[in-house]
């Protein structure tokens, strides 16, 4: 019996040896893929924030064209459409009825206003089917959201002692399937089930304009029950560089300069910001130290279409009047001085306020809108994204105090469960998009708040394929999606990078140590990753210890649109081709793909005086004349990129 119950004993010992080794290894294992999902998202996220400064750069650009253009519609047309802004409001409906018709092969929905619940049901069931609304329907739904929109202040007041709850979603960001997934967990808009939305809509997704119809839809049938906010990206500008401006002339070939000069206007027209029970404040960005609500509650909102065009000075309407110069191209001064004055005013928040009203005003907006909460005290520049602020919990609690607050909601950052608390609860971030930056990256979530102000929070993550995937698989794809953007990052900025490891190398050998590999990544990219932790997948490593630094170079695949291309110029179609396409869309005025020699020799003055750089009008026909390969008098978008790399080569070389 002793024997037996000895060799009983091992056993025992051996199995729960071999659980805990099971253990430790299945722990070991999940820590790793948390540890690399979280690392692929801080490079998502990253590169995201990077982005969105170079969108603010660009915007210098876009001000510069509009201001100093000789002929303004070469460059504005598709942000104007006299057959939208003349139509009378109340004419709208008619008069879009009498111009557009629909034909009898169209079987999408056919609206009528005003509209009923049958309508907005109608909607639903067409887009789930992926069928487009028909452009009259559009209009006239736009006109008359605008309508509704005029009517509402700037601040919005509710009261949940009309309704259990009150839902509160963040942002949609173009993703359809994330806003039908909640009206399915959580019900319709009605009387009885009250919406705050709290911006971006549009956007990144591919289905913004699905996303507007259906909540502007509801917001007519139940004005007093669906609410809208602002986000940063109900912004003309901001929608030439992610996507909903190609999406809406993608979709609406005909009559898509009418549809997006018409939401140009509503987006100036949404509330800024509301508040339930005089205690929670709903916004989309956040707050800075000097937040005005009685301010913001009395300004007219609809001024600002475009937060990246920031209001010009008083001081600076009379330079720009006195250095005018009726010439083709303006000076290199003029050029200059715009850029570092845009510049400095998308930087501004936080402590000290403008003196000139209109720059106030824009202020306000600019951080409500961009601004991000973090843990320190006290109100800082938001340098990661270019714009806003970054708030403490002290300026949150002096908000509070003021306005005997309670809570803020806001939205505008990614958070990979969808939500986030911070500064003691005082603080709520929702995300309602979920799998924002790749399938399986997050869950999305909206906010259910009851009477007493108590949130609850419902996750929830369309899936269409991640069931079909093990957590590996998963992290697998989000890493290496992540990784493929940084390693596209990394190349764009190829001559930079170089010339920083190059400080390090002082013998000449290729090989710099980690430490140094990492500050020089930094210092060039500046995206405060983790830098060693990433070696392995962006390096190689000799068995000295030593990095091969140009290795960062040798993994990335680039497709290359022109058959015979330069190093030089891949680096520069990484770095700058989503702006050269927003600025071909926009002089592609009848989106052929197509641009004459003369639009093309008109852009590029104005770009490089923009640049500072002189070109001569003999020089600028020699590189029409090179790059028009097929000699038929019209540039393509390939051609035009070409143009972009000649023009950045003497840019660098006048700088030298």
């Amino acid at each position: 019996m002793g024997c037996s119950s000895s060799v009983a004993d091992r056993r025992s010992e051996k199995v729960i040896r071999a659980a805990i080794l099971i253990q430790n290894w299945y722990r070991f294992t999940m820590a790793r893929l948390e540890m690399r999902r979280r690392y692929s998202l801080s490079i998502f996220q990253s590169i995201e924030y990077a982005d969105e400064q170079d969108q603010l750069q660009l915007s210098n650009f876009f001000t510069f064209m509009l201001d100093h253009c000789t002929h303004p519609d070469s460059v504005s047309h598709i942000f104007t459409s006299p057959s939208v802004s003349q139509v009378d409001e109340g004419l709208c409906l008619t008069e879009f009825e009498r111009k557009i018709d629909v034909p009898d092969s169209y079987y999408g929905p056919r609206l009528s206003f005003p509209l009923t619940v049958e309508d907005a049901s109608a909607l639903l069931h067409a887009f789930r089917n992926e069928q487009l609304l028909h452009a009259r329907y559009v209009l006239q739904l736009l006109c008359e959201t605008r309508k509704v929109l005029k009517e509402m202040p700037n601040i919005t007041h509710l009261s949940t002692s009309y309704s259990r709850e009150i839902t509160v979603c963040g942002d949609l960001h173009g993703n359809l399937d994330d806003l039908l997934l909640i009206f399915y967990k959580n019900g319709l808009p009605s009387e009885q089930n009250r919406y705050v939305f709290n911006g971006d809509f549009v956007d990144r997704g591919k289905n913004s304009m699905e996303i507007l119809i259906i909540l502007f839809a509801f917001l007519l049938i139940y004005p007093n029950d669906l609410h809208l906010n602002r986000g940063n990206h109900e912004d003309y500008i901001m929608n030439l560089r992610y996507g909903f401006t190609k999406e809406v002339s993608k979709k609406y070939k005909d009559h898509g300069k009418q549809i997006l000069c018409l939401l140009r206007d509503v987006f100036s027209w949404l509330p800024l910001a509301t508040i339930i029970d005089s205690k929670v404040l709903i916004l989309h960005g956040g707050i800075s130290d000097t937040t005005d609500l009685d301010f913001l509650n009395a300004l007219e909102r609809n001024k600002l279409k475009s937060l990246m065009r920031p209001p010009k000075s008083a001081r600076d309407r009379q330079d720009q009047v006195k250095e005018r110069i009726p010439t083709t191209r303006p000076s290199k001064h003029i050029a200059n001085q715009n850029v570092a004055g845009k510049t400095q005013h998308i930087s501004s928040s936080g402590s000290t306020e403008p003196s000139d009203p209109a720059l106030k005003e824009w202020k306000q907006i600019l951080d409500i809108l961009w601004s991000d909460p973090r843990s320190q005290k006290g109100c800082t520049p938001n340098k990661r994204r270019g714009g806003g602020c970054c708030f403490g919990p002290d300026v949150t609690a002096k908000l509070f105090e003021r306005y005997n607050l309670k809570m803020l909601i806001r939205s505008h950052e990614f958070k990979p469960e969808g939500y986030e608390i911070s500064h003691d609860g005082k603080v709520i971030t929702i995300f309602s998009a979920s799998n924002y930056y790749e399938e399986g990256s997050n869950r999305g979530a909206y906010i259910k708040l009851n009477p007493e102000l108590i949130p609850r929070f419902v996750q929830y993550q369309v899936s269409k394929y991640t069931r079909r995937q093990n957590l590996r698989e998963r992290v697998g794809t989000i890493e290496s999606s992540a990784l493929k953007s940084l390693r596209e990052k990394i190349y764009a900025h190829r001559s930079e990078l170089t010339s920083a490891f190059a400080q390090y190398d002082l013998n000449g050998t290729g090989k710099i140590s980690v430490n140094d590999w990492a500050a020089a990544m930094e210092s060039v990219l500046q995206l405060e990753l983790p830098w060693r932790m990433l070696r392995s997948q962006l390096a190689q490593m000799n068995p000295d210890g030593e990095i091969d630094f140009m290795s960062c170079f040798y993994d990335l695949k680039i497709g290359q649109p022109i058959k015979e291309v330069q190093p030089t110029l891949v680096e520069t179609l990484c770095r700058y081709r989503k702006d050269l396409e927003i600025i071909f869309n926009i002089i592609d005025k009848d989106h052929s793909g197509l641009i004459s020699l003369e639009e093309f020799s008109q852009t590029w003055k104005l770009f490089s005086s923009h640049l500072g750089i002189d070109v001569d009008d003999g020089s600028l026909d020699k590189l029409v004349l090179s790059i028009d390969y097929n000699k038929d008098g019209h540039i393509d978008f390939n051609e035009f990129l070409e143009a972009f790399h000649v023009v950045h080569r003497l840019e660098k070389k006048a700088n030298s």
